[in-house]
Parts: C-alpha cells; sequence; structure tokens
C-alpha cells in the first residue's frame, strides 16, 4: 500500500501522467502475465530515476526497475512495491565514429539498426533480441556467438542513493547471462558500445540471416520470456528438455514449445502460477533423467 504522503512525494519527482496504481504489470511483461503493482512509474529522465531512488531508499519502500519486461516472471498477487520503467522515455541513441552511446531504455534491436546503418559492425548478435539496453547489459544478453560483452566499453550506473557512476567493460564482471550489476544495487542509465567499421550490406545481410534463423526455430508467435533456462555447462537446455520427453508438455496455459524445447510459452490464458508450476515440472524430470540441474534465465518477482 502506497501512503498519501509517498504519492504526493513522488509527483514531485515526475509528471502525474506517469505514475500509476494498481496497474496490472501483464501489460508490461512479453510473458503477458502477472499481477498488479502497487505503483508504477514511467521515467522519462536520468534525474527523475536519481530523485526517485534517494527517495525510495530514504522511505524504505521496496522498488524494482524493468525495461520490456522480457526475462520476467510476475507473480499473480502482483508486486506489493514500486517498479519504474526505464522504457520508451529514455531510449536515445548517439553514434560517435566507431561508438554508440545508447541510453538504458533504448531496445537492442533498435541499437542494432542504427549501427547496421552507420556500417558498424558488432551489434548484429542483438537485431532480434527483444529487451532493452538496461536489461541486456544486466544479464550481458547474448545470441549466436555474440554478447554484450564483446561490444560494451562502458556502462553509466546510478547507486541506491541516485549517484552517478561510470563502469568498465572488466568492472563490469560479464560472465555466461550475468554481471556485476546483478550482486550490486546499481541501475543502469546509458551504454557505450565500441563497434568495428564494416560493410552496411554484408552488416544487414548477416542480420537479416540471424533473424531468419530466430522466427524459423524460436516460437515467437507465443507469448513468453525467451530462454527459459540458462544453458547447463556440457548440455543444451533444450535438447535435455526434448530428450526427457516434454515437448509439449502443458500445465494450465503454459507450454514447452514444440519448436523450441527451451522456450515456455504462454498459449493463451496462462496463469503466472501455470508458468512456474511448468518451470519447476521441467526442472523435476530432466534432472530424473540426466542428472542435470536447470537454472532458469527468468527472473521471479513479486508474490506468487
Amino acid at each position: 500500500m502506497i501512503s498519501q504522503a509517498v504519492r504526493e512525494a513522488i509527483q514531485g519527482f515526475v509528471p502525474t501522467k506517469n505514475i500509476f496504481y494498481k496497474e496490472p504489470l501483464s501489460k508490461h511483461t512479453t510473458f503477458r502475465v502477472g499481477g498488479e503493482a502497487d505503483c508504477f512509474i514511467k521515467v522519462e529522465t536520468e534525474r527523475q530515476l536519481s530523485a526517485l531512488l534517494a527517495y525510495l531508499k530514504k522511505v524504505e519502500i521496496p522498488y524494482f526497475v524493468i525495461g520490456n519486461g522480457s526475462n520476467l516472471l510476475v507473480g499473480d498477487g502482483g508486486y506489493p512495491g514500486i517498479i519504474l520503467q526505464i522504457g520508451d522515455c529514455c531510449n536515445k541513441i548517439v553514434v560517435q565514429g566507431n561508438r554508440i552511446h545508447a541510453q538504458a531504455g533504448a531496445y537492442l534491436s533498435q541499437v542494432a539498426r542504427v549501427a547496421c546503418e552507420h556500417g558498424l559492425s558488432g551489434l548484429e548478435f542483438a537485431a532480434g533480441i527483444p529487451g532493452t539496453v538496461g536489461g541486456g547489459v544486466v544479464m550481458n544478453a547474448g545470441a549466436y556467438d555474440g554478447e554484450m560483452k564483446q561490444v560494451v566499453e562502458g556502462v553509466t550506473v546510478l547507486d541506491k542513493e541516485g549517484n552517478r557512476l561510470e563502469l568498465d567493460n572488466a568492472t563490469m564482471e560479464f560472465g555466461y547471462r550475468t554481471s556485476a550489476i546483478k550482486s550490486q544495487p546499481f541501475i543502469v542509465s546509458e551504454c557505450c558500445f565500441k563497434l568495428e567499421r564494416g560493410d552496411k550490406e554484408a552488416i544487414a545481410a548477416k542480420m537479416e540471416e540471424l533473424q531468419q534463423k530466430r522466427k524459423e526455430k524460436q516460437p515467437l508467435e507465443y507469448p513468453s520470456a525467451g530462454s527459459t533456462f540458462k544453458r547447463p555447462e556440457g548440455h543444451f537446455a533444450g535438447k535435455l528438455i526434448m530428450d526427457a520427453g516434454l515437448a509439449g508438455a502443458s500445465i494450465g496455459g503454459a507450454q514447452v514449445s514444440e519448436k523450441h524445447c527451451g522456450f515456455i510459452i504462454n498459449t493463451g490464458g496462462a496463469t503466472a502460477a501455470d508458468i512456474r508450476a511448468l518451470i519447476t515440472y521441467v526442472q523435476d524430470e530432466v534432472n530424473r533423467h540426466y542428472h542435470v540441474q536447470l537454472e532458469p534465465e527468468v527472473i521471479f518477482l513479486g508474490k506468487f
């Protein structure tokens, strides 16, 4: 519950039109499931974000920052706190030579297109990733042998007091679907990509090739959070799931995709409880068959 005093304070940081109470998070996640957030705020500028972070720390109200909600499963009971969305209002992209400065709310696919238009190579892998720059940096997003750590030169973050910090590539400690930010109270504000000069037509052709692979192999026609599980060492999650006979397995409206078993999809009407139960079932079955413990790539948030 957000008190009246907190409501009034928040209105001093962001326009009223960007503040929503009891907002269904199903509208803001690619799974298209999730209960209500006590408060949902669309952040327009780094200054707004900095002020909000400092205030929320002071009054000790829980908060969570999202972009496109593409790697997130929000419980049916919603989120008892404040959701800060860095999205369409924080998506500026600036090209300077072979570097691209992109705000956290810009889509990775959008940055990849801008890179292509300027003959800059290195972000082709990101052309079909549905997430934002901020989320991509936090989880070291990757696809088709490319990942963020290969192209990120520096990251601007805000700490929990709203202070601005600059982190270089080494400080980010990028690893497989992780970074230093996953264990630190930092929020990504901007990222600088360092790319290589290349041929526009060759870059565009590579992007198109990877897009076609996605369409052919991934269930893009259904709501999902992308790959549900991290790749276990020495294995591929999708193959383990398929070999365990789980293709098409379902609970409620949640289903293991028959097109790509590494994806759990919302076939229509799924609840967060359905999806989480299916994730657990898949983990148990794969572990029973192959003694491999699958680790979710999806982040669980809120009340289930």
